[in-house]
């Protein structure tokens, strides 16, 4: 687990070359097909090296949940162990590390003629309005959730108004699931925040000169989207989107771009800070590969070879 452009890709092949594992991808954007470049995505030859699963399930114009991610990652699981080799989940979707770990919270399933109403209340009020309107029915979740973002606010006011319930509330209380597995939790952290931003601005540098704006564009062409679409709201994606919409131009693309990268960033390592028995490297240290390969394997973890 890590923060994104913590390394978790690379360090993922690394233990591949000395363990027997299979990699789950733990990231809600590598789900979708065609979004490679701005995914940071496997490309064919780690893929071919190392078997990768969950990668590549729906199109751009789909969705996907933690519930389906959770039922997923289990059969990856199942399908690995049943072959002798060790699932090694990666990625940065704390979400889905944390749905797999403790279960998901019983919330209820989304009500087209909920969702109708409160599209109607927000298309005549508008989005602020209706952040207010959660504000006060759940004020934990409003507080966590920004004015702007319509998709969240809508499902959190679905829950309230068919449960009667705050969301928030309903979150405590989350279903525990039971592994099957001796799970071992390691977190790149970094040192220094200065440095995984300047991480953050070359890759989406080299993001932009892989060409994202015509892989957006070719998205964007090829399925019925927009700027509200589960695939569109990923960092990258979205201003990249705005960019080709034409509402800003290639410096504030890559301010804004850059800007949201680094919120997300921050809410993964807050997130990790929460999680319990986590073992943390430094994922700015050198010799990162070393240290990682000499705890695995003093857990008791057989090598490739010895296998």
């Amino acid at each position: 687990m890590g923060p994104t452009a913590s390394g978790k890709s690379g360090i993922a092949l690394e233990i591949a070359r000395y363990l027997p594992v299979e990699i789950v991808s733990v990231d809600s954007a590598q789900v979708y097909r065609h979004m490679n470049i701005g995914t940071a995505k496997p490309d064919a030859e780690s893929r071919a090296a190392v078997p990768h699963h969950l990668i590549d399930l729906i199109e751009p114009d789909g969705r996907y949940s933690a519930a389906q991610f959770l039922s997923d990652a289990l059969a990856a699981m199942r399908e690995i162990t049943q072959q002798g080799n060790i699932p090694l989940l990666t990625g940065g979707t704390m979400l889905y590390f944390t749905a797999l770990l403790n279960g998901l919270s019983e919330l209820p399933s989304a009500d087209s003629g909920v969702r109708a109403m409160i599209e109607a209340k927000a298309e005549e009020h508008g989005w602020i309005a209706m952040h207010k309107e959660l504000s006060r029915l759940d004020p934990v979740s409003a507080a966590r959730i920004q004015p702007a973002d319509s998709q969240r606010i809508q499902r959190a006011l679905e829950v309230c108004y068919l449960t009667d319930k705050p969301m928030s509330e309903i979150l405590k209380k989350p279903r525990r699931v039971s592994l099957p597995y001796r799970v071992t939790k390691i977190a790149l952290i970094p040192s220094n925040r200065g440095l995984l931003h300047q991480r953050i601005a070359q890759r989406f540098e080299q993001m932009l000169k892989l060409g994202l704006i015509d892989e957006v564009r070719t998205i964007r062409d090829k399925f019925d989207l927009n700027d509200e679409s589960p695939s569109m709201r990923c960092v990258g994606y979205r201003q990249a989107w705005m960019y080709l919409e034409k509402e800003i131009d290639a410096e504030r693309l890559q301010e804004m771009a850059l800007a949201a990268t680094r919120q997300l960033a921050k809410r993964q390592l807050t997130w990790l800070r929460s999680m319990k028995e986590i073992q943390e490297f430094d994922c700015l240290e050198e010799n990162l590969p070393q240290q990682i390969r000499r705890y695995l394997l003093d857990t008791g973890l057989k090598p490739a070879e010895a296998s």
